[in-house]
C-alpha cells in the first residue's frame, strides 16, 4: 500500500507541474522557449548512498519512506524556485529509487532551466533515463525534445517529437511543434509535410496555412504559397483577415487586379466589412482608380468598426501626396478638397485622439498653412500627445513666429517628458537668448551640445550661438572657445567667421584673426552689406582707413537703411579728416535711428566717442 501511494503521488505531481509542457507550439521561439533558460546555478551531485539495498535489488520499505521524504521536500523547494536544493533532494530519491522515470524527469527539468551546456548535456541524460522507464508519458517527450531543441540538436528534439506521436495517443496536436522544429533545422520540406499531417487530421487552419506560405515563399514557390492562401479563404469564407491576407498577398506578387477581385468578391458578400473595404480603396489607388477608391473611402470613414489608425494612414497619405504636389507648385484642387472633407470627418468623429490632430498639423504643414498647423500640433500636445514629432514642429513653427516666450513654456513642458532631447533644449536656449536670458540661454544650450555630441552638424551650430551669447555675457574665453569649435567643424561658416570677427574688432583684440576671417567672409559673399560693414570696421579697428572706406562705400551705395552702415562710414571718413561729411553721415544714422544718444553726442561735438 505505501509503494502504491508513493507512486501516485510522484506521477501526480509530474502531470501537475508539467501542464504548461502541453501547450500547442505556434512558433519557432514558442519552441525553443518550452523551457525557461533561469540561470540557476546547479549543485554537485550528492553523494551516493553507501546503504546496501535488499539482495533482490529492490529498494526497502525504509528507503521507500525516506525517498518519499526527500520527493516532497524536493518538490517544496522546486516551488519555491530554490532549484539547487530541489536538485539536491531529486538526486537523493534517485539514489534511493533508480527505477522511477518521474524522478529523472524532475531533475531533467531543474538542469534544463541552466544556461550552461554542461547542464543542458546533464538534462539530456536524466530524461533519456526517464524514457528509458517510461516509454508513454508525453511530458517525458516534450522535455527532451525541448532539450535537445536548446542544444541545437533539432534532429534528435524531432526524433523524439515523432516517436511520441506513435507511442502516445492523442499527440498528433504537437504536429505543429514537429514542424516549427523542422523549420528551424532548415528541413521545410519535412515541415510541410508535418504540417499537411496535421491539416488532415486536424483541418485547414490560419497557423498551418500562414507557415506553409512562409515556407514556399523561403523556397521560391510562389505559386505554392498563393495556393495555400486561396485554400485558407476557401475554407473560411466569412473570414475577412484571410480575405485581405489572401487580397495583399497577390497585390505583393503583382497580381493587382486579381487582389482587386478577390477584395470585391468579399465585399459584394460581406458589404459591412469596412477594413476590406479600406484595403479596396488603396488597391485603387495604386491602379490609378481615384475615383472608386474615394467612393469607398467615405463610406469607410463613416464605419465607426473601422479603427481610427487606419483613417490617420489614409489622410498622411493623401497630406504626403499634397505637399509633394505643394512644393512642385501644381496642387490638385480636388484631392485638396477631398483630403481635408476626410479630415474634418476624422476630427469630427475622434476631437480627442491626439493623433488625429499630429496628422491635422503634417496635412497643413505641407501646404505652408504654418498657422493653422501650429494650432493643430498645440491641441495634439494639450490632449495628450507623447509624439516627439509634434512637439518639434510645434516648437519650429513658433520659432518661424518669433513666439519666443511660447517656445520657452513648451520646450520646458516637453523636457518634462523628454527630458533627454537636444533639440528641446535647443530649441529653449535659443528662445531664451532671444529675449536676452543669456544665462539661462547658455544652459539649455550646453545640455543641448552634451545631448548631440554626435551629431556633429549640430555640435557647431550650437556652438556658433554659444560664442555670440558667452560674447554677451562678457566671458570672452569661452565664447573664442566655442567660435573656434564651431569654426573647426566648419571653416566656411560665413554667419560665424562674420560674428567672429566682429566682436573681435569691438574688443579690439586678436585684429589679425579678425580682419582674415572678415576678409574670407567678403570674398564669398561681395554683395552682402552686413558682412561688408563688418569687414570694414575691422579695417577700421586696424587704422586701414582708406580700404576701409573703400568696402563701407559698397555698401553705401545700395542706400541701405540701417543706421549702423551710415554711423560707421561717418566714423571711417572722420578718421581720414573729412569731419562735414563724417557729421552728415551720423545725421543721416540718426534719420533711421533716433534713439541712439551716442550718435547725437557725435553730431553735437563733431568728434568720435
Amino acid at each position: 500500500m505505501k509503494e502504491s501511494r508513493k507512486t501516485s503521488a510522484w506521477e501526480t505531481t509530474a502531470r501537475i507541474n508539467h501542464l504548461t509542457l502541453a501547450n500547442k507550439h505556434y512558433s519557432v521561439i514558442i519552441l525553443i522557449l518550452l523551457t525557461a533558460l533561469v540561470g540557476t546555478s546547479t549543485i554537485s551531485y550528492a553523494q551516493k548512498d553507501k546503504r546496501k539495498k535488499g539482495n533482490s535489488g529492490v529498494p526497502s520499505e525504509a528507503q521507500l519512506r525516506e525517498a518519499e521524504f526527500y520527493f516532497i521536500e524536493a518538490e517544496k523547494y522546486f516551488i519555491l524556485e530554490d532549484y539547487a536544493k530541489a536538485l539536491l533532494y531529486f538526486q537523493r530519491v534517485s539514489e534511493l529509487n533508480p527505477e522511477n522515470g518521474t524522478v529523472h524527469y524532475k531533475i531533467a527539468e531543474i538542469l534544463s532551466k541552466s544556461n550552461k551546456e554542461e547542464d543542458l548535456i546533464k538534462a539530456s541524460a536524466s530524461i533519456d533515463a526517464a524514457l528509458k522507464l517510461d516509454s508513454k508519458n508525453k511530458y517525458f517527450y516534450l522535455l527532451a525534445s525541448s532539450i535537445h531543441s536548446n542544444l541545437t540538436n533539432f534532429s534528435k528534439a524531432a526524433e523524439l517529437l515523432e516517436t511520441m506521436m506513435k507511442e502516445v495517443k492523442g499527440t498528433d496536436e504537437y504536429l505543429y511543434q514537429l514542424a516549427a522544429i523542422y523549420q528551424y533545422d532548415n528541413k521545410n520540406d519535412q515541415a510541410i509535410k508535418a504540417l499537411d499531417k496535421a491539416e488532415s487530421l486536424m483541418g485547414i487552419n490560419e497557423m498551418s496555412s500562414l507557415n506553409k506560405q512562409r515556407i514556399y515563399f523561403e523556397q521560391g514557390k510562389i505559386k505554392e504559397a498563393i495556393f495555400e492562401g486561396e485554400k485558407l479563404l476557401e475554407a473560411f469564407p466569412d473570414e475577412e483577415s484571410y480575405a485581405m491576407n489572401f487580397a495583399e498577398l497577390l497585390s505583393r506578387q503583382n497580381q493587382l487586379a486579381k487582389a482587386i477581385e478577390v477584395a470585391e468578391h468579399f465585399i459584394a458578400s460581406h458589404p459591412d466589412a469596412g477594413n476590406a473595404k479600406m484595403l479596396l480603396a488603396g488597391f485603387y489607388r495604386d491602379n490609378n482608380e481615384e475615383e472608386k477608391a474615394k467612393k469607398y473611402l467615405k463610406e469607410v470613414f463613416s464605419d465607426p468598426n473601422v479603427d481610427v489608425s487606419s483613417k490617420i494612414i489614409v489622410v498622411s497619405t493623401y497630406a504626403a501626396t499634397l505637399g509633394q504636389q505643394h512644393a512642385a507648385g501644381n496642387t490638385d484642387p480636388a484631392l485638396q478638397s477631398f483630403t481635408f472633407d476626410l479630415y474634418k470627418q476624422l476630427k469630427e468623429t475622434y476631437n480627442d485622439e491626439p493623433n488625429v490632430h499630429i496628422v491635422g498639423g503634417d496635412l497643413y504643414l505641407g501646404l505652408e498653412k504654418n498657422t493653422e498647423a501650429k494650432n493643430e500640433y498645440l491641441t495634439a500636445i494639450q490632449k495628450g500627445s507623447t509624439s516627439f514629432d509634434a512637439w518639434q514642429n510645434l516648437l519650429y513653427l513658433e520659432s518661424q513666429d518669433n513666439e519666443f516666450d511660447s517656445i520657452i513654456v513648451h520646450s520646458e513642458l516637453g523636457l518634462e517628458i523628454f527630458p533627454n532631447q537636444a533639440m528641446l533644449y535647443y530649441f529653449n536656449g535659443f528662445a531664451h537668448s532671444r529675449v536676452n536670458n543669456n544665462k539661462e540661454a547658455a544652459y539649455s544650450l550646453e545640455q543641448a551640445k552634451r545631448l548631440s555630441s554626435s551629431n556633429e552638424g549640430m555640435v557647431s551650430e550650437i556652438n556658433g550661438l554659444l560664442g555670440d551669447i558667452y560674447n554677451t555675457l562678457k566671458n570672452y574665453k569661452k565664447s573664442d572657445e566655442s567660435y573656434d569649435a564651431a569654426l573647426e567643424f566648419n571653416p566656411n561658416n560665413y554667419l560665424i567667421l562674420n560674428n567672429y570677427s566682429y566682436y573681435l574688432a569691438l574688443r579690439n583684440e586678436f585684429l589679425e584673426k579678425a580682419e582674415r576671417m572678415a576678409a574670407l567672409v567678403v570674398k564669398n559673399n561681395p554683395t552682402n552689406n552686413s558682412y561688408l560693414d563688418t569687414y570694414a570696421w575691422v579695417l577700421f579697428t586696424r587704422a586701414k582707413y582708406k580700404e576701409a572706406k573703400r568696402v563701407i562705400e559698397k555698401v553705401i551705395e545700395s542706400n541701405p537703411t540701417n543706421s549702423t552702415f551710415y554711423e560707421h562710414y561717418g566714423d571711417i571718413l572722420f578718421k581720414l579728416g573729412n569731419v562735414e561729411d563724417a557729421v552728415k553721415q551720423w545725421e543721416k544714422a540718426k534719420s533711421f535711428d533716433n534713439t541712439n544718444e551716442l550718435i547725437d553726442k557725435k553730431i553735437a561735438n563733431r568728434r568720435l566717442y
